[in-house]
């Protein structure tokens, strides 16, 4: 195995004893020193990586502040990227495998507000200006505590921590080739869905020699929704492998999730309906292929098991998530 650190743009290596070969994986400590606004085709590859190659690297908070309260880029999700994955093709996959999540600061913030999808209009209505609103981390007890002596009978409030990434995406394939950090759809993007998070592989399609991957916006937790339009928003030190799959082998058009305990399908789409039959024919697909199942038989397996998350409400689209449990699926040889 090849171990690489990297930093300001400088690469070191030292190589085991292990065989050098084509297959070989490195581990690669990167520290960003830009970040961007976008997931984007236009913007020079901050690093060249091969499949198999693990990544260590680090975040900034969603209004650009680093680990140390120092604002490193403007506010909207900045993104850490792009990274160029060596031989990867339009129509691949890319899985991603988050090895990793470590939050790398003791404070998060969101707002004191509801997005407009979550209440009827005349009780929104309520909230007349908003306001950020500090939490503080306890790490080592795995807490996140509300740190506002505003809030009369929150006083000894506090929630456990699920940390996850909630932008991470290729260059998609619109007329820019490029969006803004705070759009998700079938490239992935502003995902904002609180299972891409330690040990779960994120599926995405590639439209672009290189895939061009981004990661940002850390989440120290989440409700279903993000209806506050901000989670617990902190930045994080991350470490996730990446994984070429030749379009010979797998096809997807939206992303896929995986975890020890579920196959999850992501929809996006202006509506609620739109987004759930996007998640909804995901997911069919997925089990019909893995498990060799036909029409007829997957409509017994999935109206019986399948469960739904709305993991965003608050951003411009709406995202569904259809999910499956992988004890149900192992009835079935795969």
């Amino acid at each position: 195995m090849k171990f690489y650190i990297l930093i300001a743009g400088l690469v070191t290596s030292t190589l085991s004893n292990a065989q050098d070969t084509l297959t070989r994986s490195s581990h690669v400590n990167f520290i960003p020193t830009s970040f961007s606004n976008s997931f984007s085709l236009n913007l020079p590859a901050v690093l060249k990586i091969h499949s198999g190659d693990t990544i260590a690297t680090e975040t900034i908070d969603a209004a650009g502040f680093d680990k140390n309260g120092v604002k490193r880029q403007k506010g909207g999700n900045p993104l850490t990227g792009p990274f160029y994955i060596e031989n990867c093709q339009p129509g691949d996959v890319l899985a991603i495998t988050i090895t990793k999540i470590l939050l790398n600061r003791g404070t998060a913030f969101t707002t004191e507000s509801f997005s407009s999808r979550s209440l009827p209009k005349e009780i929104n209505q309520v909230t007349k200006k908003v306001r950020l609103v500090k939490w503080r981390l306890d790490t080592l007890n795995g807490l996140a505590i509300l740190n506002d002596s505003s809030y009369e009978h929150l006083k000894d409030f506090k929630i456990p921590l699920r940390p996850f990434i909630g932008c991470i995406g290729v260059a998609p394939a619109n007329k820019k080739n490029e969006i803004l950090s705070f759009f998700q759809g079938n490239f992935g993007g502003n995902l904002d869905f609180e299972k891409i998070a330690q040990s779960a592989t994120l599926y995405l399609p590639v439209f672009h020699e290189g895939g061009y991957l981004f990661i940002g916006d850390g989440h120290a937790l989440e409700g279903d929704g993000e209806i506050a339009g901000n989670a617990l928003e902190t930045s994080l030190d991350v470490e996730f492998t990446v994984r070429v799959i030749r379009k010979e082998i797998l096809s997807i058009i939206f992303p896929r999730v995986e975890d020890s305990t579920y196959l999850m399908s992501i929809g996006t789409a202006k509506t609620l309906d739109g987004a759930v039959k996007i998640a909804t024919a995901g997911l069919l697909d997925w089990v019909q292929h893995d498990y060799h199942l036909t029409f007829q038989e997957a409509t017994q397996v999935m109206s019986t098991s399948i469960e739904y998350a709305i993991a965003e409400i608050a951003d411009p689209n709406v995202e569904v998530v259809a999910k499956i449990k992988k004890e149900v699926l192992k009835q079935m040889k795969r």
